[in-house]
């Protein structure tokens, strides 16, 4: 009995089998690729910032996959650099991040979404009247920096309209640096602030933070919205991030208003070694203390007994603590 095929029936032969050619380790040096700054991202293209000023247009390479490229990212690049339209480069390589500001959006949201990269100052705008304060908002804003290794600012907007007494009132036990602004004032203690830092500007919308980085980088021409006069709410103008340049040295990246900041990535436990001379006083707490007021045996507690620690800076880092859990 023979078999079905003889050696002449093409069905004999087997198929060519998938990835016949020999797999290798090896990658790609990109030794040409040239280093820049991310700007912008919309929609999977990512305006670059080269190092001598020339903006480019890019996309991801395929061997980044899912990397999650954002605002002030440093990467390198290669394809065409020069510049001009029409033109696209790729994207083969993003920096290792100096810090990474993130939120979520809600605080049991598991995902993170990293907002923007390599920032070391962000810069808490909020009107002190139309629409009203949220400190609520602000003391999120805040552990976010303190988490995210950044050194935070308050700048509170339309003095003109109330003072800036009661609120400042709320943070200076913090001793978080602050500025204050009016329509129409003087941006020199702003700008001074701001100088030679990259800085992200985060705010609810209405608060003033477009008209802001309009004055500060004239030609940046950022939509100004306005505060509905019924629920006090501003209405969203920024859609998007962007990396501005100054005119006298640092870089200021403005992001779209917020109404939430969620901090599900955020440890409670680590929130304390932002504040060194109260973290000193809690290397006698039980394993797992988060140094929140209704901890038993909190070192916290025991140096307000003594009377080594302030009152109203302890009060105010567990009003931070507690803002992890309430709702912005």
């Amino acid at each position: 009995m023979t078999g079905r095929y003889d050696e002449h029936d093409h069905e004999h032969y087997e198929r060519p089998r998938r990835r016949t050619r020999p797999r290798t380790k090896e990658r790609p040096t990109y030794d040409d690729a040239v280093d820049a700054r991310v700007v912008t991202v919309d929609r999977g293209r990512f305006t670059l910032s080269l190092d001598d000023g020339t903006g480019v247009m890019a996309m991801k390479s395929r061997p980044l996959g899912r990397k999650g490229v954002v605002v002030g990212d440093r990467v390198r690049v290669v394809g065409d650099v020069s510049g001009r339209e029409g033109t696209l480069a790729r994207i083969v390589e993003v920096r290792d991040r100096t810090t990474v500001l993130r939120r979520t959006a809600d605080d049991d949201d598991p995902v993170e979404r990293v907002i923007v990269a390599n920032a070391d100052q962000l810069v808490v705008v909020t009107a002190l009247a139309d629409p009203e304060p949220r400190p609520r908002l602000i003391d999120r804003a805040l552990v976010a920096a303190f988490d995210a290794g950044m050194a935070p600012l308050l700048c509170l907007t339309k003095a003109d309209l109330a003072s800036p007494e009661e609120l400042l009132g709320t943070y200076r036990s913090l001793g978080i640096p602050w500025v204050v602004t009016e329509r129409g004032g003087d941006l020199g203690p702003l700008r001074e602030r701001l100088r030679d830092r990259t800085s992200v500007l985060i705010g609810h919308s209405g608060v003033g933070k477009s008209t802001l980085v309009n004055a500060l980088v004239p030609d940046a021409n950022r939509e100004i919205g306005r505060v509905n006069a019924v629920t006090g709410r501003g209405r969203h103008t920024s859609t998007s991030a962007v990396l501005l340049l100054l005119p006298g040295g640092g870089t200021i990246i403005d992001t779209p208003g917020i109404r939430s900041f969620g901090l599900a990535h955020v440890e409670p436990e680590h929130l304390i070694e932002a504040f060194p001379d109260l973290d000193e006083m809690t290397e006698e707490c039980p394993r797992g203390c988060t140094h929140g007021a209704d901890e038993p045996e909190c070192g916290l507690d025991e140096a307000l007994e003594r009377g080594d620690a302030d009152p109203e800076r302890v009060e105010s880092f567990r009003r931070l603590l507690a803002a992890r859990y309430d709702a912005g």
